[in-house]
């Protein structure tokens, strides 16, 4: 691995250095140790940090006008920071939903990396795509998981949302099924949370018997493998659930990284090596429960 100036962001900053940022409600550490990394790996004049903003339309402003070159989104700013800017790149548009917006001289261009991250990892999971399939959320992130799971060949799929107003166009959208709720009896093969159930403050995750679980106790038991966006912690209750019962489970942190290399290259025009990802990914959760 790399090695890093002790502390790790102790790299000589000047007036030419590129700011890169993260919006985020909760943000983390794992995007501005991963970005970080790779700058000084790379020998890049960048630095990354995160922020979680009073005001998005305002730290939007900030991004054009100070000018930083990029900012990773994060719930719950993913489709709010739509109007906000000035031009949806396919990835965006096509789902509607942004997790990067990239300075290009003023012009601010969204685009959105964690679809391409998800589609990878279906690809290299081996799962089956005759496989009955049911997301969690009608968000942001349900809006390129479930685009993915289309594009990567699965049709049999029930977007599960409370919201019955995004809940069905999500669903619609792609031919698939809405319903508001499961129950302890219902059987999918492959069940995807994509909420933020299980992360790192949110309250409905409990101790208990079934708390922070995406779906009812009897759903995530009887699934043959999960798939979980949640990367803090990327031990979720979900996750140890399936890992336990020694059914095979995508985490979080695999596709933060993915996403995370993806928003590296737009930044920087360097597409960072696989074995760089992997480094980066590692001291981005080193120390990270």
């Amino acid at each position: 691995m790399t090695a890093l100036p002790d502390p790790p962001h102790a790299r000589v900053l000047d007036s030419g250095t590129t700011l890169c940022v993260s919006l985020a409600a909760r943000p983390s550490n794992i995007g501005t140790r991963f970005h970080n990394y790779l700058y000084n790996a790379l020998g890049l004049n960048y630095v990354y940090k995160a922020f979680a903003p009073h005001d998005i339309a305002a730290a939007v402003a900030g991004i054009r006008g100070l000018p930083i070159r990029g900012a990773a989104v994060s719930m719950p700013y993913k489709e709010t920071v739509i109007d906000l800017v000035d031009v949806m790149e396919p990835s965006a548009a096509a789902i509607e939903s942004v997790n990067t917006i990239v300075n290009d001289d003023g012009v601010l261009r969204a685009y959105n990396t964690d679809y391409q991250a998800v589609a990878d990892l279906l690809t290299e999971s081996g799962f089956e795509r005759s496989w009955r399939v049911a997301v969690a959320g009608s968000g942001g992130m349900a809006k390129a998981v479930v685009a993915a799971l289309r594009d990567s060949g699965f049709d049999d799929v029930t977007v599960v949302a409370r919201n019955r107003t995004t809940g069905t166009a999500l669903a619609g959208r792609y031919g698939f099924l809405h319903r508001p709720e499961v129950s302890d009896d219902d059987r999918f093969d492959l069940v995807v949370n994509a909420t933020p159930v299980g992360m790192a403050g949110d309250p409905v995750s409990r101790a208990e018997p079934g708390g922070g679980l995406p779906f009812p106790v009897g759903v995530v038991d009887a699934a043959l493998a999960g798939f979980d966006v949640v990367a803090v912690p990327p031990d979720t209750p979900f996750v140890r659930r399936m890992r336990a019962a020694g059914k095979p489970v995508i985490s979080g942190d695999a596709v933060i990284a993915g996403q995370a290399a993806a928003q590296f290259t737009l930044y920087t025009g360097v597409a960072p090596s696989p074995e760089l990802v992997r480094e980066a990914s590692e001291y981005s959760r080193a120390g990270i429960s």
